[in-house]
């Protein structure tokens, strides 16, 4: 039996990246986009596994103000995974040489116990909004998760939905681990940035009813919100990938007698969520470095595309604070404009949504 008031947590084996540092051309170190995973860890006999598996040859490599690893830069775009319980956590985060300075979940800032040190003000914040994912590798003997951390916004916005949804299983749940190419012209240029996303070959009945396949039963609290006999509609369309899927899921709710005028209010602002989703994507907001200096975008339109991501994050801390998935803030914000997605939204928009959220007219 564990001690009681110590945390138990599965030990971390090493990171997932998608960037490198590579020489620059004044004899200098510059950082470089991959299109392709690379891991890192202290163990050389597990990264040779991951060679043997992925490709790629291991190598020393040396963190900025580290102790000495290895390196392996796979032919990987896509890895089979489990997920675990609570998986993703995400922070506005300031690091130094003496480690992490702040840690503010934009109300309160974690490490003093203080409200938020970070400031409104997206061009003098030194934060930066950090997004972590734990995963499981199931192809690697090993027993322990490897950590991706992004500061991009999209991977803000879309692997915490997902991720909460895989949770509910209550154990281990088989996924994929992804890297996807995104594109956005701007001033006459193409961006092009790579997102790390979880893809599922599950149905969503399966996975939100209980049924789905789990390879290990993590002990994770019961799903509480999921009522016994009847569907997660909300959850299935946050998953859904067509309006079609969307409507048949109104349908189903229909002929169980489910429907309510709250469930038919998302369902219809998820459905037109998806209809408008292959119109050209909004322009992607840019975020720092990562840990290897590496940028998810380019840098444009910095002061709009900042305040963006400042606003979301104030209104994913202010659901949280109301127990609120990102399933329903996302759906919430489609309900009230149009099926737009809130990464459409601009910074009014989000500011007012912000107001609604806080005050608590969100369910």
């Amino acid at each position: 039996m564990p001690i009681l008031d110590l945390q138990q947590r599965i030990r971390e084996l090493g990171r997932i990246r998608i960037g490198q540092k590579v020489p620059a051309s004044n004899g200098g170190i510059r950082p470089a986009k991959l299109n392709r995973f690379r891991l890192t860890s202290p163990s050389r006999p597990l990264l040779e596994k991951v060679a043997a598996q992925y490709g790629g040859t291991v190598a020393p490599w040396t963190p900025d103000g580290g102790a000495g690893q290895y390196e392996v830069v796979t032919d990987a775009t896509r890895m089979p995974i489990l997920v675990p319980h609570q998986p993703v956590s995400q922070y506005y985060e300031l690091w130094s040489g003496g480690g992490c300075q702040r840690r503010c979940d934009g109300v309160t800032e974690l490490l003093s116990d203080r409200a938020c040190l970070c400031g409104p003000d997206p061009q003098a914040r030194q934060c930066k909004p950090t997004t972590r994912l734990s995963v499981v590798l199931s192809e690697i003997p090993a027993v322990g998760v490897w950590r991706l951390e992004s500061h991009g916004y999209y991977a803000a916005l879309e692997l915490p939905g997902v991720a909460e949804l895989l949770a509910r299983a209550g154990g281990y749940v088989p996924a994929f681990l992804g890297l996807e190419e995104r594109t956005a012209k701007r001033g006459g240029k193409t961006l092009r940035w790579m997102v790390p996303t979880i893809d599922v070959e599950i149905k969503p009945t399966e996975l939100v009813s209980g049924a789905a396949p789990v390879a290990v039963d993590a002990g994770a609290p019961a799903r509480a919100a999921i009522e016994a006999g009847r569907p997660d509609y909300a959850a299935l369309a946050a998953v859904a990938t067509s309006a079609d899927a969307v409507a048949d899921l109104y349908r189903q709710a229909v002929a169980a007698g489910h429907m309510d005028k709250a469930l038919a209010g998302v369902l219809t602002a998820r459905g037109e969520a998806l209809k408008v989703a292959s119109a050209p994507p909004a322009d992607p907001p840019p975020a720092g470095p990562d840990d290897d200096g590496v940028y998810d975008g380019e840098i444009v339109d910095e002061l709009d595309v900042a305040a963006v991501q400042e606003v979301w994050f104030q209104i994913i801390a202010a659901a949280g604070a109301r127990q609120l998935t990102t399933a329903q803030v996302e759906a919430g914000f489609a309900q009230r404009h149009g099926g737009m997605h809130p990464s459409s939204g601009t910074v009014a928009q989000l500011t007012a949504y912000l107001a609604v959220v806080q005050a608590g007219e969100v369910t």
